[in-house]
């Protein structure tokens, strides 16, 4: 993980402890999964807030979080650790902390609630492995989304946690597609489960999962800015930037665009 790469521990867990000193991004990704570990129950009863047109950008819900930690620090590369070993760790950890956060609202998304993987008015595609385009449920996309991640993230011969073993010449390439698809299952909870997450009273994590996930990703460059445009406008209110593409110009063009359907 070092310069010296004799000290690098098999347990693909320790690899993501950052030096002593700063910020511990470990930390604060651990104390949300502990919380949403404790909060994963049925809403409490109270009736939730009416749904609106993107519900999730009104400030009362969109300034909740559950730390007021500065992520555009945590997210850097700490320095003397190698930058594979560093988004080897997060990304991991981050598919960890996603399937989480799904769980909280799975058994609300069903095939009949969510007959397609829609994200506003773009409508997702699962692709097998040659490459046919698959039209599934949302439910059915995303565990083909965690399925195939987790077999990456455990296979050896791409995230490696033994001494002496090397990271792929693809594996930016490998993360960036990792990213694109946890940034599609997050999409989808706010665009079809955000009243669910209010009931169950998770956005602050849910948010706070977003503007990390999001900032560690523009950090290193993966995430294409026409692939996260479609949350634009939550982008520039939780992480005050659209991804490379305007918030205002893509807010200014969701009307014109309600009634076209994209597909990716």
């Amino acid at each position: 993980m070092l310069g010296d790469h004799s000290s690098v521990p098999t347990d693909r867990a320790l690899l993501s402890q950052p030096p002593k000193t700063g910020l511990s991004c470990k930390m604060v990704l651990q104390a949300v999964g502990k919380v949403l570990r404790k909060s994963k129950a049925k809403p409490n009863g109270r009736k939730p807030a009416a749904e609106g047109k993107k519900v999730y950008l009104e400030p009362e819900h969109a300034r909740s979080r559950i730390t007021d930690l500065g992520f555009k620090e945590l997210v850097a590369l700490p320095r003397e650790i190698d930058l594979n070993e560093w988004l080897a760790s997060n990304t991991t950890t981050f598919f960890h902390h996603v399937n989480l956060q799904y769980s909280t609202i799975s058994e609300f998304c069903t095939g009949e609630a969510c007959q397609t993987m829609a994200v506003c008015n773009t409508q997702y595609y699962w692709y097998d492995e040659r490459g046919k385009k698959v039209k599934c449920t949302a439910p059915q996309y995303v565990d083909f989304v965690m399925s195939s991640v987790q077999k990456l993230v455990t296979d050896e011969d791409v995230f490696p946690t033994k001494y002496g073993r090397e990271f792929p010449g693809s594996f930016e390439a490998l993360v960036k597609k990792i990213c694109k698809y946890l940034f599609h299952v997050l999409a989808h909870i706010y665009s079809a489960h955000f009243k669910e997450t209010l009931a169950l009273e998770l956005h602050g994590h849910l948010n706070t999962l977003y503007a990390h996930f999001i900032l560690f990703a523009r950090e290193f460059n993966l995430l294409d800015p026409k692939e996260t445009a479609v949350m634009d406008d939550l982008t520039e209110v939780l992480c005050g930037g659209g991804g490379g593409r305007g918030a205002g110009a893509a807010a200014g063009g969701a009307a014109g665009a309600q009634n076209h359907v994209k597909e990716r």
